[in-house]
């Protein structure tokens, strides 16, 4: 995609946005409701997250796999954290060490074993998830503190979750270091043509292993919120998670080949993807029609652009 098509994409995606709003809304009188909606975040906001850093991974010509599995294994060492005592500001910071770890793994797989990132996350991501299952088994851990549930449960101010706020946070943080900061024009650079970037002086690999220990960063925060939203730890936490964060991604316009994207595109394609589940949600309709509707759309959305392309 040009700037030109991707402005007109991201178009696409807020007119969609704006649809669903409308059509939800006329469904289910109770769409519209401030409440309802501050709910509604929370179907979103913990994948939006990781969704942030994965733009830039895929823009940056990788990909990870793992997401899902870092998650669950940064909810088991919490788990195993807070049953032996460990406070809420430490459970915090195991569940963020723990995801910082695996993502730096994954980091060196690629840039120092030279693994493919595809086949490199798809390792991790069953070594990480069979870990959680290997230690936990069929138990539920539930011995957290409390205060520990501030972060998954807790409002900054009025309907403002604190989940909500840290994405909007992060989303301009990110969004400005993309696309206003030449380490971000080197992120384009390096998915566009990565040996041509090293020759121009881009520590590519350097980019790439920060990139990859930065996404399992925030599968340890995405930890963080969601076991404390929950209130428990189980190994099948977040399961199956990886396929709707790369769906944002994709769907927000961030090409599976590197060099494009942007991170407007990935927060309207969050928002969307948040709006669908929740207005299901309300009409009662199983999770399993959104795991189609799902799957269909990142393959349309992979399979137009490439079929249009060869066209022209």
């Amino acid at each position: 995609m040009n700037p030109a098509r991707l402005l007109r994409w991201e178009a696409m995606l807020a007119l969609v946005l704006v649809l669903e709003i409308v059509v939800f809304s006329s469904l289910s009188p109770y769409f519209l409701s401030v409440d309802t909606l501050s709910d509604a975040t929370f179907n979103f906001t913990e994948r939006a997250l990781i969704a942030l850093p994965l733009a830039l991974l895929i823009i940056a010509g990788e990909i990870d796999i793992s997401v899902a599995a870092i998650i669950a294994l940064a909810s088991v060492a919490m788990g195993l954290a807070a049953g032996q005592g460990v406070g809420t500001p430490g459970l915090a910071a195991i569940g963020l060490g723990t995801g910082l770890a695996a993502g730096a793994i994954n980091g060196a797989l690629v840039t120092v074993g030279r693994v493919p990132s595809i086949v490199a996350t798809i390792g991790t991501m069953t070594l990480f998830r069979g870990a959680a299952y290997a230690v936990l088994g069929d138990r539920v851990l539930k011995d957290y503190p409390p205060s520990f549930a501030t972060f998954g449960q807790g409002y900054l101010a009025g309907p403002v979750s604190i989940e909500l706020a840290l994405f909007v946070v992060f989303s301009l943080a990110f969004g400005l270091f993309l696309h206003r900061t030449r380490w971000g024009r080197a992120v384009y650079a390096i998915g566009a043509n990565p040996v041509a970037s090293r020759f121009a002086g881009v520590a590519v690999d350097r980019y790439r292993f920060v990139l990859f220990a930065v996404t399992g960063l925030f599968c340890g925060l995405a930890a963080v919120l969601l076991t404390s939203r929950l209130g428990s730890t189980r190994p099948s936490i977040a399961q199956g998670w990886e396929l709707e964060i790369i769906s944002m991604v994709i769907l927000g316009g961030v090409s599976v080949w590197g060099g494009k994207g942007s991170i407007v595109g990935v927060v309207l394609a969050a928002l969307v993807f948040g709006l669908v589940t929740f207005g299901l949600g309300l009409m009662n309709i199983p999770g399993i029609v959104m795991s189609i509707f799902t799957g269909a759309l990142l393959i349309l959305v992979v399979a137009i652009p490439a079929l249009l392309s060869r066209r022209r």
